[in-house]
C-alpha cells in the first residue's frame, strides 16, 4: 500500500486508541474495586446500552474479516457462517439470557453451582471458559496481523508480529485498568462505527451496481472463477461426504455455540433486571441482523469488484477482502478516496479487534478469578482479592493468546472463531441446559458433561486437518490426522450432552429437589437474583 494508506491509517489507528484509553482512564478514576463493579459495570447499564455492547461483542474480526473474506472466496458455501451466526441469537433469546441473568451472579459456573457441588463444578467451567477464550482471542490477533500486514503491503512479518503483541499489550490496560464498565463503553463506541463503516460500504457497492442486486451476483460468479457453481451451494462443502458432514458440523456449532459462549454470557449481568436481559438481546439481534445482511453484501461485493483471485493472492484465507473493496470502491489504488475509504475501513476493523479482546479477556479473567482461584485457594493462607487476580489473570492469557496469535497467523478468523464456538456448543452449552432444566442432575453429571465435551473438542481439533496433514494447516510439514473433519462439533456437542447424562444416571449422590425448586422459581420468576 502507499505512504498516504498507511500514515492516514495508522493515525486513525492511534485516535481510536486514544479515545480507548481516555475512557479507560477515566473509568478507572471513577471506580470502587468492587468485584461487582469490575465483572458487571455495577449493572447500571440500560438494555440498548447493553444491546450495543454485545453486538459489539459479537461482531469480531470473524464477522468484518472473516466472512465477507469467506463469501468472496466461496460464494454461497461462505454465506452460510453469516447464517449460522446470526440463527444462534434465537437460542440465546429463547432459552439462555433471561434465566442465566435470574440464577447467576458474573460467570456461567454461577448458575450450574447454584444446585450442585461448588469446587469441582467450578473448576471444570472455569477450564472450559478459559478454553474457549482463548480460541477465540487468537482468530482476533490473526486479524490484527492480517490487517497491518496488508497496510503495510505484506511485506512485513516482523510488523504482523508487532501487532499482534500491541493488541494484546492494549487488551490487558483496558481490563486490567478498567474492568467491564470501561469494555463497554469500549464495544459500544466500536458498535457504532462498525455499523456506519457497513452501512457506507454497502451502500456504495449498490450504488455501483445501480440498485440491481442480481448485476452484482452475476459479477460475482463471472469473476471468481467458478462461474454459477459460486452462487450455488457445495463449492466448499460439497464435494465429498466428508465435506457435507464438516458443514453440518460446522452448523451446529455456530447454532448452538453462541449460547455458551463466556463473554456472551457474561454481558446478561451487566444490566439490573432478566427483562432487561431480554430487551438487550432484541436489541442486538436487530444490530447483528442488519450488519450480517451488509456482510454478505460486502463479500459478494469484493468478488465482483476485487476478484476472488486477487483476494486470495492477498490473504490466502481472505481475511482482506473488505479493506481491498474499500480501495477499490473509492477510486482504486493512488486514488485520494481509496486512500480515506480504505483507511477508514482497516481503523473500523482495527477497533473491531481491540473491542473484542477486551470483552473476551474479561470473561476468561473473571472465570480465573471467580471460579478456578476461589475455588483453589488453600484456607489459611494469605488470600488475594479476586479483582487483583483477575487483573494478573488478564497478562497471563493476554501473553497466551498474543502465542498462539503468532503460530496460527495464515488460518480464517471466521474458521478459528468456528472452532471456539464448538468447543463452546460441546463443553458449556450442554451443562447448561441440565442445570436449567434437568431436575435429576447431579453434580458427577455436571463435571462430566463439561470435560465429555470439552476433551473430544479439543483433542479432535488436534488430529483433524486444521492441525496437520494438508497444506493449508497449522503445521503442514507434518501428518498426525485422523480426524476427517475440520469443525468437531458433530461428534463433541453430542457427546458432551451423553456425558452429562450418563455421569447423573451413575451418579451415586441423590439430585436435591430442593435446590432445583428453588433454581427454577428463580430462574423463571427473578425471585432472589442478584
Amino acid at each position: 500500500m502507499s505512504g498516504n494508506h498507511q500514515t492516514l491509517a495508522l493515525l486513525l489507528f492511534s485516535a481510536f486508541i486514544a479515545v480507548t484509553l481516555a475512557i479507560t482512564t477515566w473509568v478507572s478514576r471513577n471506580r470502587h474495586g468492587s468485584a461487582e463493579e469490575f465483572y458487571a459495570g455495577g449493572r447500571l447499564f440500560s438494555p440498548m446500552e447493553n444491546g450495543f455492547a454485545i453486538a459489539g461483542d459479537y461482531m469480531s474480526a470473524a464477522s468484518f474479516l472473516g466472512i465477507s473474506g469467506l463469501i468472496a472466496l466461496f460464494g454461497y458455501d461462505g454465506m452460510l457462517y453469516s447464517v449460522g451466526f446470526l440463527v444462534a441469537w434465537l437460542v440465546v433469546l429463547l432459552l439462555v439470557a433471561e434465566l442465566v441473568r435470574n440464577c447467576g451472579r458474573f460467570t456461567l459456573a454461577d448458575v450450574v453451582a447454584a444446585r450442585m457441588a461448588e469446587r469441582p463444578v467450578r473448576i471444570a467451567a472455569g477450564i472450559s471458559s478459559v478454553t474457549v477464550s482463548v480460541l477465540y482471542l487468537v482468530a482476533q490477533m490473526v486479524g490484527a496481523g492480517s490487517l497491518v500486514a496488508l497496510l503495510l503491503g505484506g511485506t512485513s512479518n516482523a510488523a504482523r508480529s508487532w501487532t499482534v503483541i500491541g493488541v494484546g499489550a492494549l487488551m490487558v490496560i483496558y481490563v486490567s485498568f478498567g474492568g467491564m464498565r470501561a469494555t463497554t463503553w469500549i464495544q459500544i463506541v466500536k458498535a457504532v462505527l462498525l455499523m456506519m463503516g457497513a452501512t457506507v460500504l454497502t451502500v456504495l457497492v449498490l450504488v455501483h451496481f445501480h440498485g440491481n442486486v442480481n448485476a452484482l451476483l452475476t459479477s460475482a460468479a463471472e469473476r471468481s472463477g467458478h462461474g454459477l457453481e459460486f452462487l450455488s451451494p457445495g463449492l466448499k462443502y460439497g464435494g465429498s461426504w466428508i465435506a457435507r458432514f464438516d458443514f453440518i458440523s460446522l452448523g451446529l456449532a455456530l447454532v448452538l455455540g453462541t449460547a455458551g459462549l463466556p463473554h456472551i454470557l457474561s454481558r446478561f449481568y451487566t444490566v439490573p433486571t432478566a427483562r432487561a436481559a431480554r430487551r438487550s438481546v432484541v436489541w442486538s439481534i436487530g444490530l447483528i441482523g442488519s450488519f450480517y445482511l451488509m456482510a454478505i453484501a460486502l463479500g459478494f461485493g469484493a468478488a465482483a469488484l476485487v476478484g476472488s483471485a486477487d483476494v486470495r493472492a492477498s490473504n490466502p484465507a481472505g481475511n482482506t477482502a473488505v479493506p481491498l473493496l474499500a480501495l477499490v470502491l473509492g477510486g482504486g489504488e493512488g486514488s485520494t478516496g481509496g486512500t480515506i475509504l480504505f483507511a477508514v475501513v482497516a481503523a473500523v476493523a482495527f477497533a473491531t479487534i481491540l473491542a473484542v479482546v477486551a470483552g473476551i479477556t474479561l470473561a476468561s479473567s473473571t472465570s480465573v478469578a471467580h471460579d478456578l482461584y476461589a475455588s483453589l485457594r488453600r484456607p489459611g493462607r494469605k488470600q488475594h482479592s479476586e479483582v487483583t487476580v483477575a487483573r494478573v489473570a488478564a497478562a497471563g492469557i493476554g501473553v497466551a493468546a498474543i502465542a498462539l496469535g503468532l503460530v496460527a497467523q495464515d488460518l480464517n478468523v471466521a474458521f478459528l472463531v468456528a472452532l471456539a464456538f464448538a468447543v463452546a456448543a460441546s463443553a458449556n452449552l450442554p451443562v447448561l441446559l441440565y442445570s436449567l432444566f434437568w431436575r435429576h442432575f447431579t453434580t458427577r453429571g455436571a463435571v462430566w458433561s463439561v470435560y465429555g465435551g470439552l476433551s473430544p473438542a479439543v483433542l479432535l481439533v488436534l488430529l483433524s486437518p486444521v492441525v496437520s496433514g494438508s497444506p493449508t494447516s497449522l503445521f503442514p510439514g507434518v501428518d498426525f490426522q485422523f480426524f476427517p473433519l475440520e469443525n468437531p462439533g458433530l461428534v463433541s456437542v453430542p457427546l458432551g450432552f451423553l456425558a452429562g447424562w450418563i455421569g447423573t444416571v451413575t451418579s451415586p449422590e441423590p439430585p436435591d429437589a430442593a435446590k432445583h425448586a428453588e433454581t427454577e422459581v428463580r430462574a423463571l420468576t427473578g425471585a432472589g437474583a442478584v
